[in-house]
């Protein structure tokens, strides 16, 4: 079994594969939830004021544009705030947090021109922001007691500490499925249950008092675990890897072994761990649906649909954030093959259905 806290989930770098050339799907997600995000910083400053530091950690951050966007949108609703009552703005002290494995370097080399622009944009007068790298694992304590004022994750929390026990009876399969057995989903469930508590209660020694939090995470939209918004994009990958059993190019066990760390709640799972957690208060609860490409989006005039591009698209997000597992279990030599035919699934798929990714945003505030 893959120790998943060794094994980075995104393909590092620039190249055609990595996360950072194929990341607008989490960027659709991000900006989606950016009222969610605005709304929970001004009701820090309100309940705090203007104080003279801000501590922010950004929980499995990877790396590429979507890493700095985040923080650009807290900076921005300071600096609007700041300007609006004539108050000097606090200093910023940013931590990315992601497994050793991050790309970190790629992270670190935009710092410059992102402390440039900016200084540019609101002057010399707002910060300054220092911005420090994290690594080790969310499911750990990262930070000292009551030192952070505002948590944020986003597109993060789907993924499982561990993959879960007793899956052996999940045969072809490498997730939960329509053909799974129940034992299956109960096992996924608990998993998700043991690692968003841990989560909670880690996060919740972290933080300060009436501190914020926004976590977005893959979700579904029904209480079905096997719903296809949530599954069906696997067992599409789960389809191409059975081809290659069948051509001698993967052997079947080597399937049968394998379960992704990975896990999508629905709204009630997550109200419901929150509720029974008790450390912070479920201020706001939303859904936000992005279509499997992203770049089919109907407020793009330009796009035009091809289900071979879209197909693309949607094998290259997936690479781009699986990889890395999928290769230390099946090996590198197989992953072009793999995702080839994957791409050409989902094409076949997307001609007929245009399925939608389900995200759950949550804002929550530590109660005491």
């Amino acid at each position: 079994m893959v120790e998943v806290r060794s094994v980075p989930c995104m393909n590092a770098g620039n190249e055609a594969t990595s996360y950072a050339n194929n990341s607008l799907l989490q960027k659709t997600v991000i900006l989606k939830a950016r009222l969610i995000l605005e709304e929970a910083i001004k009701d820090i400053l309100m309940s705090k004021g203007f104080l003279a530091s801000f501590n922010v950690a950004d929980l499995g951050c990877s790396s590429g544009p979507n890493t700095l966007l985040v923080l650009s949108e807290i900076l921005d609703t300071f600096y609007g705030m700041c300007q609006q009552v004539n108050q000097k703005s606090p200093e910023f002290q940013v931590f990315l947090n992601d497994l050793p494995g991050n790309d970190f370097n790629s992270l670190f080399k935009s710092l410059p021109t992102f402390y440039q622009n900016l200084k540019k944009d609101k002057g010399d007068q707002f910060g300054p922001c220092f911005v420090s790298g994290m690594p080790g694992s969310f499911y750990e304590r990262l930070f000292p007691s009551r030192s952070l004022h505002f948590i944020h994750s986003s597109c993060s929390l789907q993924w499982l500490s561990n993959v879960p026990e007793n899956l052996e009876d999940n045969k072809a399969n490498i997730y939960m499925a329509k053909s799974s057995p129940p034992n299956v989903s109960k096992a996924y469930l608990e998993q998700f249950q043991r690692d968003f508590s841990s989560f909670l209660s880690l996060r919740s020694e972290e933080i300060i008092s009436r501190g914020r939090m926004v976590l977005t995470f893959a979700g579904r939209s029904i209480p079905d675990p096997s719903s296809k918004d949530c599954c069906y994009l696997w067992e599409l990958l789960t389809k191409s890897f059975l081809e290659l059993v069948d051509e001698g190019l993967v052997e079947a066990t080597k399937v049968d072994s394998f379960n992704l760390p990975y896990y999508n709640p629905c709204e009630e799972e997550v109200r419901e761990i929150v509720e029974k957690e008790g450390s912070f208060n479920l201020d706001k609860l939303e859904i936000v649906e992005v279509n499997w490409d992203p770049s089919d989006d109907p407020s793009n005039e330009r796009f035009v649909f091809n289900k071979y591009e879209s197909g693309k698209n949607v094998a290259n997000c997936i690479r781009a954030a699986s990889e890395p597992m999928l290769a230390t279990h099946f090996g590198e030599g197989i992953m072009d093959i793999l995702f080839t035919r994957y791409a050409h699934h989902v094409a076949q798929h997307l001609a007929v259905e245009k399925t939608k990714f389900i995200f759950i945003v949550v804002s929550m505030t530590k109660i005491n």
